[in-house]
């Protein structure tokens, strides 16, 4: 990446150049500074009586010790870079105020890291931190990770439901539990700080994080807040982060869930005082609680980037409701800020930002030009000494000048602790309670055990799926059962049931079986998602690909009772699939212990109920695919099934098999083919390649032979891939098929749809390069075929151009051969030699007319 730092006098120029530009802008646009002044109310925000207050002896000692601080000093507190992009070296040369490791970030790279290989990471770059050599400083460093459902990037760790999963059960005594339960293996593995809770008011379904929202009910979201922060921190009157406790924030400040669309990252557009009873009630009560940061949200509001909005992060947040810790970026959130960089932003730390998330190599340049603007009155000395202090103030709090080392703290290396059988039981019971049944015709449930049971669905004997995104890797793909030690699926469950009590069990995913069963069991849904990435444009589950629906209906045409456990992060336009079931329950993503959705389905072997189901729908169920909006309390509420809606054993069923199953949204939305966007789209996966071996990516960073591949971000987090290729042999990625089939793709020619990809080239090619594509006529034959196109020029005319689309009609693969209806690799990059380039949106696209702009040639 190619990065500036800007000389002193080009700053302050910048600064009046900004200013100038600043007014004109106000003077153009005075309607929009009316409507400004009319959301600024600073009267709608209540000052908290906070729980955690201020004490005289942690304020001398933060005061005399920012006294004692450079400029550099403090600047290095405010920059957070993340495990792949710094060194135990940078550490000790720079005394970062704290470090992160992303979503499918590990110690060494590895996935399978053990948590002796996290800890002896912690205890390094500790070390290098109050090692004054160097720079001078002995402020010891924080390490935050996004333990979200359990400590969620760690090999066996317990992973709980998803907070839409926990938001039914509406038990806010377990998830002060679960929380405890979270801080304790954290700590295990020596981190100090957790980036949790997030308290987003989900408003519309389509959004891709929904499932990290407890409800749509923010008084349920105020509840939940305060009890995970007590969970993780501890009690005010009590062991408040105490050596057995670790840091909170809650996230992501403001109204993250209230975008236009569900756009991930988009606008929000509430009143502020909507902004306060529906989007705000997170932080009454986490804040109260104690929680010690609050992490800005990517969303804008009205037009204007949180990560910018001096009016929330400051007058609101600190000044108004007095919040005396620290907030802290999101993933490069500044910037995204107009007129910012990742490298450049004083805008953000004069808008009220303390701590820079800054996960690339960018943190160095962001360092010394923030360092810079500070030298030239940019940004004001004091707001450099105000974010600071609150930093060392939540440090002080935190005894991290007292505690041991990270190798010698009370859970450090006691391993046992992670995936520990007293933790798997509460995560057990979260799963119980939070499954919500929908649809119980005839009284099917509760299951007798001793019976035949046929288990089927892609969903049922997989952790992976049951565990959604935040797992293991970011957004929870590239993993199987083996990465869950001590973990069980669904099926586990259903078979340690059923075995128990003298049935017969039968797992097949297809659905087929040799002896018909009594009962047949389908576990299905979305597949694992995170952020943007999941980002819908209706709720209709599955869209063209029926799949699970034609396995229903044809286990329902042989006459046997079915019942569904759906898997999903969100509630879904899934009429089709409650017309084919007999009952049919909302699991949500359940986690780790599969075993808890068995303990509800079916009765002891007596007949008696152990577990009767007791969640209720915190979201309410769509009427339709569009219906993506619909919450309790607005004016036309008409949804299929209400919030607070779930049966129990032995009430009446109120859906029949007679639900309009019509699909209405537009078809056209559905020509476009996308094969890569951040994440791969079924059925396609990703392959690297060089010489004869592959491998599927599984992480954010692989090294195969003469290839090395990371993720990157270009608009958000890791929604690009950057491939280096070595030139020790034929190398590149190809895109194929799931199920190894022929894919009939003719609709793409038909519609005169083009290639097109976004591309960054960072190395010039040393040799030819090639986007290619293969087919095989017969699924039985060696009869393989074809075609390729050299883009070398193409590329190396776009060199340190930054991003740009390539564009190749797909026509001009037809005339060199290629049948796109047995299509088995719609995208293939390989070159032999050296080269930088960085991909992302790949896609088959009908929607752009204009002239490719690669020829056929």
């Amino acid at each position: 990446m190619k990065t500036t730092i800007k000389p002193l006098a080009m700053l302050v120029a910048l600064a009046a150049v900004t200013a100038c530009s600043n007014e004109q802008v106000e003077e153009k646009d005075s309607q929009q500074s009316m409507q400004k002044e009319t959301m600024n109310n600073i009267n709608i925000w209540p000052a908290l009586d906070f729980e955690v207050k201020q004490d005289a002896e942690v304020e001398a000692k933060v005061k005399v010790l920012l006294a004692t601080m450079t400029l550099e000093q403090k600047v290095a507190q405010m920059i957070q870079p993340e495990i792949r992009d710094i060194t135990i070296e940078d550490m000790r040369k720079y005394g970062f105020g704290s470090y992160l490791n992303g979503g499918g970030s590990f110690p060494n790279n590895n996935k399978q890291s053990t948590p002796e290989d996290w800890i002896k990471l912690a205890e390094a770059m500790y070390q290098a931190s109050i090692d004054d050599s160097i720079d001078g400083s002995k402020i010891p460093t924080m390490w935050g990770t996004d333990a979200v459902h359990g400590h969620n990037n760690v090999i066996g760790a317990t992973l709980f439901p998803h907070n839409i999963g926990l938001g039914a059960m509406n038990n806010p005594a377990l998830i002060e539990k679960i929380a405890e339960i979270t801080a304790k293996e954290v700590m295990v593995t020596g981190i100090d700080w957790v980036f949790a809770p997030t308290v987003a008011v989900a408003r519309d379904d389509r959004w891709g994080r929904t499932y990290e929202s407890y409800s749509e009910d923010p008084d349920i979201v105020r509840e939940y807040s305060a009890s995970i922060v007590k969970g993780l921190q501890g009690h005010a009157d009590g062991d408040f982060l105490s050596d057995k406790r670790v840091i909170s924030t809650v996230k992501h400040f403001l109204g993250d869930g209230g975008t236009e669309q569900g756009d991930d990252q988009g606008d929000n557009i509430a009143s502020e005082q909507d902004l306060f009873d529906i989007h705000a009630q997170g932080y009454v009560g986490g804040l109260t609680a104690g929680s010690q940061s609050v992490m800005a949200s990517f969303n804008s509001w009205h037009g204007e980037k949180i990560h910018g909005k001096k009016y929330l992060l400051t007058d609101v947040l600190k000044d108004k409701m007095g919040f005396d810790g620290f907030v802290v970026g999101d993933w490069n959130g500044h910037g995204q800020i107009k007129g910012c960089s990742n490298e450049d932003c004083p805008q953000a730390v004069n808008a009220g930002l303390d701590m820079y998330m800054v996960p690339t190599d960018a943190w160095k340049p962001l360092y010394e030009n923030t360092i810079a603007q500070v030298k030239s009155g940019i940004i004001p000395q004091s707001r450099i000494d105000d974010a600071v202090t609150r930093i060392l103030r939540v440090k002080f709090r935190a005894g991290l000048f007292d505690k041991p080392s990270p190798a010698n703290r009370e859970y450090s290396g006691k391993t046992e602790l992670i995936g520990a059988d007293a933790h798997r039981e509460v995560a057990r019971q979260a799963v119980r309670e939070s499954l919500v049944l929908l649809k119980n015709k005839g009284n099917v449930l509760p299951l007798a055990p001793k019976q035949h049971v046929l288990v089927a669905g892609n969903g049922a004997d997989n952790i992976g799926k049951q565990s959604g995104g935040w797992t293991v890797t970011w957004q929870g793909t590239g993993n199987n059962n083996n990465d869950f030690p001590g973990g069980t699926s669904i099926y586990d469950g259903i078979a340690e049931k059923v075995n128990a009590a003298g049935g017969k069990v039968t797992l097949n995913v297809d659905g087929e079986f040799t002896d018909k069963p009594d009962v047949a069991i389908v576990v299905f849904g979305e597949d694992p998602y995170a952020e943007g990435h999941g980002d819908r444009d209706n709720l209709d589950y599955q869209r063209g690909e029926k799949t699970d629906l034609a396995l229903l209906e044809k286990l329902k045409a042989q006459g046997i009772p079915v019942v569904s456990v759906f898997i999903s992060g969100r509630p879904m336009w899934v009429n089709a699939e409650l017309n084919a079931s007999d009952a049919f329950v909302a699991a949500w993503l359940p986690g780790s212990e599969g075993n808890g959705v068995s303990d509800v389905l079916f009765t002891l072997p007596n007949g008696e109920v152990a577990h009767d189901f007791t969640g209720k729908l915190s979201f309410s169920w769509p009427n339709d695919a569009n219906q993506a909006v619909v919450n309790k309390g607005d004016d036309d509420y008409k949804p299929l099934l209400p919030y607070g809606f779930g049966l129990r054993y032995g009430e009446e069923n109120t859906l029949g098999d007679d639900l309009n199953a019509e699909l209405t949204i537009d078809a056209n939305a559905q020509l476009k083919e996308v094969f890569f966007d951040g994440k791969m789209h079924k059925p396609w996966l990703m392959w690297l390649v060089s010489g004869d071996e592959r491998l599927q990516p599984n992480a954010n960073t692989h090294t195969l032979n003469s290839l090395s591949y990371r993720t990157v971000d270009r608009l958000v987090q890791e929604d690009s891939i950057q491939l280096t290729f070595l030139g020790k042999e034929r190398a590149g990625i190809r895109l194929v098929s799931k199920s190894n089939f022929r894919e009939d793709l003719r609709s793409a020619i038909e519609n005169n749809a083009k290639l097109t990809f976004m591309v960054n080239v960072l190395e010039k090619p040393t040799a030819p390069i090639v986007v290619s594509m293969a087919c095989q006529k017969a699924e039985s034959s060696d009869d393989n075929c074809g075609a390729a196109i050299d883009v070398t020029d193409d590329l190396s005319g776009r060199l340190h151009h930054g991003w740009s689309q390539v564009s190749i009609d797909l026509a001009c693969f037809a005339k060199k051969g290629m049948s796109f209806g047995d299509m088995v690799a719609p995208f293939e990059l390989i070159t032999d030699g050296k080269a930088t380039i960085q991909l992302s949106n790949i896609i088959y696209d009908p929607q752009i007319k204009e002239v490719a702009n690669i020829s056929c040639q």
